[in-house]
């Protein structure tokens, strides 16, 4: 393809030459595809190379809309994420030994309900033995049903433990708990067993006063222990039964001192944040697919193969996809437990993608003398994120892989478990520390070649030079766009944790978490949806001839030709000859 035009000025010639042979074919500041016509120059761009500043405003103003939006539907319409209901164990006696009984489960009130006892004083006074007490706990409370729409149930453990001079709490003391969980869906049917266990749960309790006689009965301040967490509300109604089997002989439940009661917390997602969830992904999935099949087509009507960065926002557009499909809705209607695992791992995947992304369309703005468009060249930044993904995916496997088939596991219940846990943990801090400073330094550099080539801009005729300047511009918009949205994730997320829930404004009661968790997942769907749009191969026509043909044939006499080759996927094979003069770099 031969392009002829007049008398540019050699450092012009020399600038373009040296974009042209930078990094990539597709980056910013590429000329793209030349087209003859007459003695001008006109090339196809990105949608961001070619937008005017003007529309560039106006498509960053509808979305910042679309972004105040969701964050006002999560604040204003959909109620808190979750809810959190405290229970307190019934004490009920077996006076016949479990494994003799026809129906095993002690129901704490309604029909059939259990014999019970206040306290342990009491069971004392009736010589009911530690092995004959049953701790049960009906989810939810009377009058009460459990929905689908709830999602999940999370339940935390706590012993209120009294101390007693005698009986008091070993060092790493261990607590071994037979807990069954049984479910129905009407008030007079027969408990289904769901699950049963053995588990132990290591207590970690405090005595703030001192340890003495007039000191007893004070109680001791015991953390929270995970207990049991299930991946689908499938059911109305739930059963907990608790024993804590004592065996001196084989010291199974001694040295814990003296339990009063058992305390539970069920949490799970509220149901009319979950209909707001779905509904926002069954609006978020179709705009995403569309711009993505959109922006795709774009690539596939160039005569040249698409290059890493445009398959890189092409992959991030597919995670985004993926996360938005609204398999939810099935869940409503199917016991699906698995839920919780699949959703951690398609998070996974997208913010894996997010940060390799990140990676590459620095390196491709780079503007150095190395030939990239290849993903291996990428491999000592790609590397850590991979591995660190890995390791989370193997430690949620370990959790709630387990989980699924008995939901009272917690990977935290055992020293080993709790090791391999923190290490898991600790080698996915490393990788995303590394990545960070990875990123910082390619950025910097980014910045750094910019501001060096910006000194050769004044040479340039005045259409070219607000071309460029305006690229310039896009890029580093772009960049701290990326940072914005990082640091609002980072900001909101610190203020969902230590506010109280919700703020007051006016008549309105802004649910901050909700908001939070709209907000941020209806910023990333923006952020991904702006980068398919403004990064879609143009068909406006650039053109210098028109407005400074008559400038460049002022400057010289000299007759230049430039011969360029389409650019391939494996990177520039630009040659440009120049009469009288040979440049090749």
């Amino acid at each position: 393809m031969l392009v002829s035009y007049k008398d540019p000025p050699p450092l012009v010639s020399w600038f373009e030459t040296f974009f042209q042979q930078t990094s990539t074919s597709r980056h910013l500041f590429q000329l793209h595809t030349c087209v003859p016509k007459g003695n001008t120059m006109k090339m196809a761009g990105a949608i961001i190379e070619n937008m005017s500043t003007k529309k560039l405003l106006i498509v960053g103003v509808i979305l910042l809309l679309f972004q105040v939006f969701s964050f006002m539907v999560g604040g204003l319409i959909a109620p808190s994420p979750t809810a959190a209901v405290p229970y307190i164990a019934t004490k009920c006696v077996d006076v016949v030994h479990h494994s003799q009984r026809k129906n095993k489960w002690f129901t704490p009130w309604g029909p059939n309900q259990c014999n019970k006892i206040k306290d342990f004083d009491e069971a004392t006074a009736k010589r009911i033995e530690a092995n004959n007490i049953v701790f049960a706990v009906h989810i939810p409370g009377p009058n009460k049903e459990m929905s689908p729409w709830f999602q999940f149930m999370l339940v935390i453990l706590q012993f209120d433990i009294a101390f007693k001079m005698y009986n008091q709490i070993d060092d790493g003391a261990v607590v071994t708990i037979d807990v069954g969980l049984a479910y129905r869906d009407d008030s007079v049917s027969e408990w289904t067993e769901m699950a049963h266990s053995i588990e132990q749960r290591k207590l970690s309790c405090n005595f703030t006063t001192e340890k003495t006689i007039e000191n007893e009965g004070r109680y001791y301040e015991c953390d929270l222990l995970p207990f049991m967490e299930v991946g689908n509300v499938a059911h109305k109604y739930y059963l907990l039964n608790l024993r804590l089997p004592v065996n001196e002989r084989k010291q199974v439940n001694v040295g814990i001192g003296e339990i009063k009661d058992i305390r539970l917390v069920g949490i799970h997602q509220n149901g009319g944040f979950t209909k707001v969830w779905f509904a926002m992904k069954t609006f978020l999935t179709p705009s995403i697919l569309i711009i993505m099949i959109w922006y795709w087509r774009r690539i596939t009507l160039m005569t040249r193969p698409p290059v890493l960065l445009e398959k890189m926002i092409f992959a991030l557009g597919l995670s985004m996809t993926f996360i938005n499909i609204p398999v939810e809705w099935f869940s409503v209607g199917f016991n699906w437990t698995w839920m919780l695992l699949f959703g951690d791992i398609r998070q996974g995947i997208f913010y894996a993608m997010l940060l390799s992304f990140w990676i590459i369309f620095c390196g491709e703005h780079l503007m150095d003398q190395t030939e990239r468009n290849r993903f291996g060249v990428y491999w000592k930044q790609i590397g850590p994120i991979v591995f660190g993904s890995f390791c989370l995916f193997i430690f949620d496997m370990c959790e709630r892989g387990v989980q699924l088939k008995n939901p009272f596991f917690s990977i935290w219940a055992s020293e080993v478990g709790t090791e391999l846990a923190m290490a898991f943990i600790i080698v996915a801090g490393i990788c995303a520390c590394l990545y960070f400073l990875f990123l910082c330094f390619m950025v910097f550099q980014v910045f750094r070649n910019i501001s060096c080539k910006r000194s050769s801009l004044p040479a340039m005729t005045r259409a070219r030079r607000l071309h460029y300047e305006g690229l310039i511009f896009r890029f580093k918009f772009l960049m701290l766009v990326t940072l914005a949205c990082a640091a609002m994730t980072v900001i909101f997320f610190i203020i969902s944790q230590v506010n109280e829930g919700h703020w007051h404004w006016g008549d309105y009661t802004v649910q901050v978490n909700s908001a939070f968790f709209t907000g941020i997942y209806g910023m990333w769907n923006l952020y991904v949806f702006a980068l398919l749009f403004l990064y879609a191969p143009s068909h406006k026509q650039y053109g210098d001839g028109q407005s400074s043909g008559d400038q460049l044939g002022a400057n010289s006499g000299e007759d230049i030709q430039l011969t360029t080759t389409i650019t391939h996927v494996d990177g520039p094979t630009e040659i440009y000859k120049m009469t009288g003069k040979n440049a090749q770099e």
